[in-house]
């Protein structure tokens, strides 16, 4: 398994922009696909986006155009690059991460808090 920090979230206006890393280590980090999570308060935790070890990319439709997902793979990092923030993205954001694709093996970062808020 990887292990995963996660960093950068905070507090931000609506209409602001964050950007959350994901360091990786103890592993092949190329050869997993990488994903963002985030937990809403009372609700449960949902995929935000995805990247494959060859760089192609899925979003969920309520962060379509808005967010963007990338990877570094020779720094084992992933990025998460937030745009045009609303109250609604207020959420626990965390760091997946899964060898070849294989959720039976999947590694999650501890979590970070990211509040849109005016």
């Amino acid at each position: 398994q990887v292990q995963l920090v996660e960093s950068g979230g905070g507090l931000v206006q609506p209409g602001g922009s964050l950007r959350l890393s994901c360091a990786g280590s103890g592993s092949i980090f190329s050869n997993y696909v990488m994903g963002w999570y985030r937990r809403a308060p009372g609700k449960q935790r949902v995929l935000v986006a995805v990247i494959t070890s060859d760089g192609s990319t899925s979003y969920a439709d309520f962060v379509k155009g808005r967010f963007t997902i990338s990877r570094d793979n020779t720094k084992n990092t992933v990025h998460l690059q937030m745009n045009s923030l609303k109250p609604e993205d207020t959420a626990v954001y965390y760091c997946h991460a899964a060898p070849g694709g294989d959720l039976s093996l999947s590694s999650w970062g501890q979590g970070i808090q990211v509040t849109v808020t005016a």
